[in-house]
């Protein structure tokens, strides 16, 4: 655990988390895996059984819940909400040892929640304070102040 008197960050001793660049007062839990270059908010909780990539900037008072796995070129801002089991995709064609020259980029705006297993194609951006209902499926941008549910995600109503 690494300490300071008032922001105490807090590292759980079952976690991996190989980056320095962590705000107070972040929890990280139990078999959490954090690589070297992610870059991680104050008061950020970030739950068990999650993967954040190298190539991930995380803003303040973020919550990830158990079971999130967060690519290269994921993006999020504050006072974000991300349900347990979201998947997230950065590779339009995936295929076996093969690779894009860059991988798409997900980025979920200030205060955007998203529910529980919710999936997210790439190169989408969620707008400010939208909300994704449980189960859909994003393949596109998500106006800010606005619910989406569904399979593919429909606009349901201004939140």
């Amino acid at each position: 655990m690494q300490q300071t008197e008032d922001t105490a960050v807090f590292i759980h001793p079952l976690s991996d988390v190989q980056t320095k660049n962590i705000g107070d007062a972040t929890k990280i839990w139990q078999f959490a895996i954090v690589l070297s270059k992610a870059v991680i908010g104050k008061n950020c909780n970030i739950n068990s059984h999650t993967f954040i990539e190298n190539d991930v900037i995380i803003g303040d008072n973020v919550t990830i819940k158990c079971g999130v796995y967060l690519w290269d070129g994921m993006r999020i801002e504050d006072n974000v909400f991300i349900g347990s089991n979201t998947t997230f995709t950065n590779d339009k064609f995936p295929r076996s040892k093969q690779h894009p020259a860059q991988f798409q980029t997900i980025t979920i705006k200030k205060g955007a929640s998203i529910g529980v297993n919710v999936t997210i194609l790439g190169n989408v951006v969620i707008g400010e304070n939208s909300m994704i209902g449980a189960g859909s499926l994003v393949t596109k941008d998500i106006p800010a102040n606005e619910l989406w549910m569904g399979n593919p995600a429909k606009f349901i109503r201004k939140v």
